[in-house]
């Protein structure tokens, strides 16, 4: 895909959700993040600046859209809420990825969500889930949560504790199916299964490793040691991987990257990976780069 089909087959705005007057009282927080979005008729811009690949991006942690609603401090990739960059809207179907930190007791109080793919990743702390589905959860490090918004879902989140702040990402992923039942599930890893190789932690197969969305898209976890180098393969001709450097730092198709940068490679059958500081956390993200 060169350049100029990449911006054209951009994603088509699909209205992510919607809130009525009524759904938007029922929030408890004051936080804008129920408000429509504009349609979205462009992706990515290329990265000019690489001089390793130009069918790659890159996001540097300082670059985020940042958000500190006093009980909410929130770092947004993409652009949500009031952070908007018309050059960051998504990359490909993934188009969230929030890295939240929330205080102690606090939380998002039940908001809804419709016809989007909707994964939670906790890094530290207790985030306790709540949903119209009769859900009640407490997600910790070492779980994904995953929900298929579907036809349209209520949820809350709020940090359990009273005593410490909860951190975790929220990924959203535009789904192949629309209006499908709502689906909620999360399972606990293995992470002696991630030591110094990718483990799979999502795919679009129910009985695959991991949790499973509506979308041709697999996510992988990793930590490693320094100089520790392995390969990721393309699961699926056509997509595109975004990583994101949870800790420490690596280098990716010779792309130095540091903590909480993010990296976007398409039009590639595979990465070469080493991670060049001890205890490297890396979280690879496979996803279509058009909505068929």
């Amino acid at each position: 895909m060169d350049r100029k089909d990449f911006l054209k087959k951009g994603l088509l705005g699909t209205g992510m959700f919607v809130a009525s007057a009524s759904l938007g009282n029922t929030m408890k927080n004051d936080i804008d993040e129920i408000e429509p979005l504009e349609p979205i008729g462009y992706n990515h811009l290329p990265n000019t600046d690489s001089k390793i690949k130009d069918n790659s991006v890159i996001h540097k942690a300082d670059s985020r859209g940042k958000a500190d609603h006093g009980w909410l401090e929130s770092n947004h990739t993409f652009s949500f809420a009031n952070y908007h960059n018309p050059e960051r809207m998504h990359f490909g179907v993934l188009r969230v990825l929030n890295d939240d930190k929330v205080e102690a007791g606090r939380g998002f109080g039940t908001h809804p969500h419709d016809n989007m793919e909707i994964i939670s990743i906790p890094l530290e702390g207790d985030l306790e889930h709540k949903d119209s589905m009769g859900n009640t959860a407490v997600i910790r490090s070492g779980d994904i949560q995953v929900m298929s918004a579907g036809t349209g879902i209520m949820h809350s989140e709020f940090n359990k504790n009273t005593d410490s702040p909860v951190k975790f990402l929220q990924i959203w992923v535009y789904p192949n199916r629309r209006n499908v039942t709502p689906r909620y599930d999360q399972i606990t890893l293995d992470k002696t299964k991630s030591q110094n190789k990718f483990q799979q932690i999502l795919s679009p197969n129910a009985d695959d490793d991991g949790v499973w969305i509506h979308q041709d898209a697999w996510f992988h976890l990793g930590n490693f040691d320094n100089n520790t180098e392995t390969h990721y393969q393309i699961r699926k001709k056509g997509n595109g991987v975004y990583a994101f450097i949870l800790k420490g730092s690596a280098e990716i198709e010779g792309q130095p990257l540091e903590t909480r940068d993010g990296f976007g490679v398409w039009d590639i059958t595979g990465l070469n990976i080493k991670a060049t500081a001890e205890e490297t956390e890396i979280l690879l993200m496979e996803v279509p780069m058009t909505l068929s």
